[in-house]
């Protein structure tokens, strides 16, 4: 998987990303019980799950701001 572009994270909408949120955490929730397990044979997808958990929650945190900004200019 090629690293995650935030300008594509972006283009979604809200309900979008909180699917990819949970599902990003879902998929850190595996590696580490693959880990402890002994089966995990890709290492590099933690930094890149995690660079990715990181894009999805910075945009959604500024689609909050933005969205509280304009609800309380109003």
């Amino acid at each position: 998987m090629a690293k995650p572009n935030i300008a594509d994270v972006r283009k979604l909408t809200g309900d979008q990303i909180n699917e990819q949120v949970n599902a990003t955490r879902r998929e850190l929730f595996e590696l580490r019980f693959q880990q402890a397990t002994r089966r995990l044979e890709t290492t590099h997808r933690f930094k890149e799950a995690r660079i990715k958990l990181a894009h999805l929650m910075t945009v959604q945190q500024e689609q909050q701001r933005s969205a509280a900004t304009a609800a309380s200019a109003s």
